[in-house]
């Protein structure tokens, strides 16, 4: 072994050598002493560029082999086992034989200015992949390391931004609904003698004493000798509560049960704003109005009362509600018209007189049933009185006090006294009997359609609102001729193509009484077209255009709006009077 104190000329590259416990099949000796007689190779320069080549067996050097310096150690070359110099290790490095088999010489490499061993010694797996790690990471290129540190970056913010852009995984339930708005809930409204109502905030009565079950039918009334004469002084409190489910609670509720959506309550809102707009600095509003498309006559009292009746449709009072304000300021300037005898009309064609006196009626009377405000119940009855006074001879009302009667103004009387009575304010019997003996004179087929009056043909209109006139006067739900009746008219939908908001006001009430297929039918159309139509953007946006309307030309656009949104209205604006016994 040379002398490893004496330094070589060169500098030579630094080696680590290892032993390998590496199996290797077995040689015959013929080829082991071949291996140990051949010549050892002459170290190679720093520089040089052969590449170790180890043969199948032992590791053999050749001509391009470095040829170890000096400094270090080398096999023997005569001998198949480690001799006595080389069995142990010198104080520098390992020496082992060159004939043994095992284990055998592992070959350096250069990589660099290092010299590594491929093959070495792992006490496990584990321990040689983390070797082999150490390595490649130490003599990895710096630009080899920053594109694996960029795209540990770029995965690692993938995958925090992958939930984002995975959409969570929903259940739904398929559902019959509208293309336009939700459908608020498909069950069926349940009474108090099913269940309780469950509201967010307590449905109040509007009577002083409370009741368990508001809902109730109405007492068992004694017969009388003279029925005519009766008077309607029933205190049950299922009239009265006809107006309740616009309070807050009962309306949600009824909204649901009787097919509304969020669209049909959305064009409501937006149709109050338009009326709220447009009122005029006095409190009261006008035909005519600043807005486009106004009536050729002026009738403010008229538009006072139908803008008021939209508002408190709704729920709003001079008391309470959203529109609050608007409601008290309207009724400060129309209870100033009011006359000593009770009528409203003051100004307008003379077809408007008892037009605006019925309108002006129905809505104080349901103003006083919501609220109870003592100060308007004197009013109201002298409203009533009006009423009752100016009916015609024949049982109707038409456009002077005590003249003749048409179905159309006849149909407003009904509703004025209807809305006393659920007020609990005294409408006369004699005075509803009155009504059916005319509306008996204007029917075409017994019952079953109307004429605008009588011995006229039957319009659509008419027979809507004759058969109204009959459900409120006490016609049962299963009478052939109202079945007929509103057989013929659900075959007439709501259609923009033949605008008669007129019709559609009055058939819509009829077939929300009725219930069941003839409501369903109807109501697909209604809580769609009706919305649909709905002016969205500009000034008049919340309106309906009254120009391509039948009688737009006479109301204008406030008579169209405020039709239109009496209709949307109908899911809570009267509670159906078969559902709760209320005719």
């Amino acid at each position: 072994m040379p002398d490893s104190s004496q330094p070589s000329e060169k500098p030579q590259p630094i080696v680590r050598p290892i032993l390998v416990r590496k199996q290797e099949p077995k040689e015959s000796p013929a080829k082991l002493e071949s291996q140990d007689e051949a010549p050892a190779p002459n170290p190679p320069a720093i520089a040089s560029n052969a590449t170790p080549h180890p043969s199948t067996a032992t590791p053999q050097p050749s001509a391009a082999t470095p040829q170890p310096s000096a400094a270090t150690p080398q096999p023997s070359a005569a001998t198949s086992q480690p001799s006595a110099a080389t069995s142990q290790p010198s104080a520098a490095t390992p020496q082992p034989s060159a004939a043994t088999p095992h284990p055998s010489a592992a070959t350096p490499i250069l990589v660099g200015t290092r010299r590594v061993n491929l093959v070495q010694a792992y006490s496990n797996e584990d321990d040689r992949g983390f070797q082999l790690f150490d390595i490649a990471i130490a003599d990895a290129p710096p630009w080899l390391l920053s594109i694996l540190a960029h795209l540990i970056i770029l995965i690692g913010l993938g995958l925090r931004m992958l939930p984002d852009l995975v959409d969570p995984a929903v259940m739904l339930e398929v559902v019959y609904i509208d293309k336009l708005g939700d459908e608020l809930d498909t069950g069926l409204l349940q009474l108090p003698s099913d269940r309780i109502l469950e509201v967010v905030e307590p449905v109040l009565s509007e009577d002083d004493v409370p009741e368990e079950d508001p809902l109730a039918a109405p007492p068992d009334i004694s017969p009388v000798e003279n029925p005519t004469n009766q008077s309607s002084k029933i205190k049950a409190l299922t009239i009265g509560m006809a107006l309740s489910g616009r309070e807050k609670g009962m309306k949600k509720a009824l909204l649901a049960a009787y097919g509304g959506t969020d669209t049909t309550e959305s064009a409501v809102i937006r149709g109050l704003e338009w009326l709220k707009r447009n009122q005029d600095r006095d409190g009261m509003w006008s035909l005519i109005g600043k807005y486009s498309q106004g009536a050729p006559t002026e009738n403010r009292a008229a538009a006072t009362a139908m803008a008021l009746l939209a508002f408190q449709g709704h729920g709003s009072t001079h008391k309470s509600g959203p529109y609050q304000s608007v409601v008290a300021r309207g009724w400060n300037g129309l209870i100033k018209k009011q006359d000593a005898e009770g009528n409203f009309f003051f100004t307008g064609g003379h077809h408007h007189r008892l037009y605006t006196h019925a309108q002006a009626t129905i809505a104080l009377c349901e103003l006083y049933g919501m609220t109870k405000d003592e100060t308007l119940k004197l009013p109201a009855e002298k409203a009533l009185s009006y009423c009752f006074s100016s009916q015609s001879p024949q049982g109707g009302w038409r456009y002077s006090p005590g003249g003749t009667s048409d179905t159309s103004v006849t149909g407003w009387f009904v509703m004025a006294l209807q809305s006393g009575r659920m007020a609990g304010l005294t409408v006369p019997g004699i005075n509803l009997d009155r009504i059916s003996a005319y509306l008996d004179t204007a029917t075409t087929d017994d019952g079953t359609r109307y004429a605008y009056m009588p011995g006229q043909s039957d319009t659509l209109s008419m027979t809507a609102e004759g058969l109204l006139c009959r459900q409120y006067l006490g016609w049962k739900q299963t009478d052939p001729r109202l079945v007929q009746g509103l057989d013929y008219l659900v075959r007439n939908p709501i259609s923009f193509a033949d605008m008669d908001v007129y019709y559609w006001y009055y058939c819509t009430q009829a077939m929300h009484h009725m219930g069941g297929q003839h409501w369903n039918k109807w109501n697909s159309v209604l809580r769609q077209s009706i919305p649909e139509e709905q002016l969205k953007t500009g000034n008049e946006r919340g309106s309906w255009e009254p120009s391509r309307d039948r009688h737009g030309h006479l109301g204008g656009r406030l008579y169209t709006t405020c039709l239109c949104v009496y209709m949307l209205e109908v899911y809570y604006r009267h509670l159906p009077i078969y559902k709760h016994q209320l005719n």
